[in-house]
């Protein structure tokens, strides 16, 4: 009789051995899956939410950080002023005078080449060549795809709008826009202000032939992170040197 439930005995252990088994692997599931989907929700989540994540953070240290922000070692200077006559006025009104391109250092990306002077916004702010992190956490900077001042062609400048252009929210028609550079000065007087979408390319056109000035920054002008409107701030040139790009 005994060796008749030997077998029985055996398939009850191994049943018993197979139910432990599967016992635990749905035990490691339990655990492992949920950490898994975690880990991916988070990862999804951080993906989304890195770009605005780290404009609040630029921001952030720039306003609630203790230590004086310093980034003059990361970049290069190559503006050196150049003198103004003393009557403005008379600078305004005088004909637009030449030089030649070939006397012209061009900026590289992320150097300083000039400034930017809006005195009723109280903006007086460095003017880099390229729109990245160095230039718009020192001042304000053109958009590699446009123009410098006097190219004859859109100059489209960009800036951070709770640090170098808050002061657009006081822009208005008719103001006067300078721009200083190691080759020249330039005045410009506002024409237009709009609040349009960031996706809005009609705001600007890049193959203008003749020179414009536009700034832009990120509208409502005191809220922190990128935001879905841009304020759009259009000059025309009032007296300005004009590059010959054939010398």
């Amino acid at each position: 009789m005994l060796l008749k439930e030997l077998p029985r005995a055996r398939v009850l252990m191994e049943h018993k051995h197979n139910h432990s088994r599967h016992h635990s692997y749905n035990g490691k599931n339990f655990i492992i899956l949920p950490i898994i989907f975690c880990v991916l929700i988070n990862l999804i989540c951080y993906l989304m939410l890195a770009p605005s994540l780290s404009a609040f953070v630029s921001v952030g240290s720039l306003f609630f950080s203790d230590a004086q922000k310093d980034f003059s070692k990361d970049f290069n200077n190559i503006f050196v002023p150049v003198s103004e006559p003393s009557n403005t006025d008379s600078q305004a009104q005088q004909s637009a005078e030449t030089i030649k391109i070939s006397e012209i250092t061009f900026p590289k990306y992320n150097e300083q080449f000039g400034e930017l002077i809006i005195k009723d916004c109280q903006i007086d702010a460095k003017l880099f060549f390229g729109d990245g992190d160095i230039p718009l956490n020192n001042g304000v900077g053109i958009y590699g795809g446009s123009a410098i001042p006097g190219y004859g062609k859109t100059i489209l400048v960009a800036g951070h709008n709770n640090t170098y252009f808050n002061g657009l929210k006081y822009a208005q028609v008719g103001q006067q826009i300078k721009i200083r550079t190691s080759y020249g000065n330039f005045v410009y007087e506002i024409t237009d202000i709009q609040i349009k979408e960031s996706t809005d390319t009609s705001a600007y056109d890049l193959s203008a032939d003749s020179e414009n000035l536009i700034l832009y920054t990120c509208y409502p002008f005191d809220e922190l992170g990128l935001t879905s409107k841009r304020c759009f701030v259009y000059a025309k040139p009032v007296s300005n040197l004009e590059i010959d790009k054939n010398n």
